[in-house]
């Protein structure tokens, strides 16, 4: 999709300014939200505008919202710069926040949500390391101040002790 003024060129999906959809939306073409969408969205790519509202399940590759979002979001690439209403949950690989510029200054303002970023943890993976024997290198370490074998055989080699003076 390449872009013109940030909106897609070529064919789209697009909800106008003063439109209001509920229901279950799906489009194999980038979607651009400039009114209001109340519900489950699927497509590849999704630009909500500065004057969009998107409220519902989301699951899309990219996000772009310069406008409002609430909900659940699933994608790789998320970018925000516009509004996150509480109770908001976004789940991606990438996140990118950049500030908006208004009244008082630049801001990004994030209600009560939950944002998950990178890859899914795996949680068998995670206790097979955790349950694994220490590397070779670390299997012939010792605990600190504990002598070995070798140690108590030989006290000129014992730690933090020295050979006793010998008679002049």
């Amino acid at each position: 999709m390449s872009e013109k003024n940030g909106l897609p060129t070529g064919k789209h999906t697009l909800v106008e300014e003063g439109t209001e959809f509920k229901g279950t939306m799906s489009s194999s073409c980038p979607i651009v939200v400039m009114g209001k969408v109340e519900g489950d969205i699927a497509g590849p790519v999704i630009h909500i505008t500065p004057s969009g509202v998107v409220s519902g399940v989301v699951k899309v590759k990219q996000l772009r919202s310069d406008g409002e979002l609430a909900g659940e979001v699933e994608a790789d690439i998320v970018e925000i710069s516009g509004r996150v209403r509480d109770r908001t949950v976004i789940r991606a690989r990438s996140l990118e926040v950049s500030l908006s510029v208004t009244k008082g200054g630049m801001q990004v303002v994030f209600g009560e949500c939950e944002l998950a970023v990178g890859d899914e943890p795996n949680k068998e993976a995670a206790v097979a390391a955790a349950l694994a024997p220490p590397a070779p290198a670390e299997a012939g370490k010792q605990a600190p101040g504990k002598p070995t074998a070798t140690d108590a055989e030989d006290p000129k080699r014992r730690r933090g002790t020295q050979p006793p003076p010998s008679p002049t």
